[in-house]
């Protein structure tokens, strides 16, 4: 099974979320989408499969440092979270052509 997280390794629910989807034998693609942001186009599929819009996928005390207004249209809310991915909420994890937040990370279990 293919399993992809957008990791950060500084962020202990996402630390935490590797290490579930190792207790299960598997070994994920790890994207540290701070080094490699999703493209636009990506982010896009990342909400669809997750079934929510930016804003809910908006980390909105960074958004706020950022200058990033939440109430922004979608299209520009997706480019403002590619172009500063700190604000994209985390962990994400693909699997099975669905996603997960790991918020909590026992979520992404559902999907593995």
């Amino acid at each position: 099974m293919s399993v992809t997280i957008y990791h950060n390794p500084r962020c202990g629910k996402s630390r935490e979320t590797v290490k579930l989807i190792e207790a299960k034998g598997i070994t994920p693609t790890i994207v540290e989408y701070l080094k490699t942001p999703p493209s636009t186009e990506e982010l896009k599929r990342i909400l669809a499969l997750l079934g929510l819009p930016a804003k809910d996928l908006l980390r909105k005390k960074e958004a706020a440092e950022a200058g990033i207004d939440p109430s922004l249209p979608e299209d520009r809310l997706i480019a403002a979270m590619v172009t500063n991915p700190i604000v994209i909420e985390r962990p994400i994890v693909l699997a099975k052509g669905q996603a997960r937040l790991g918020r909590p990370p026992e979520k992404v279990l559902e999907i593995l």
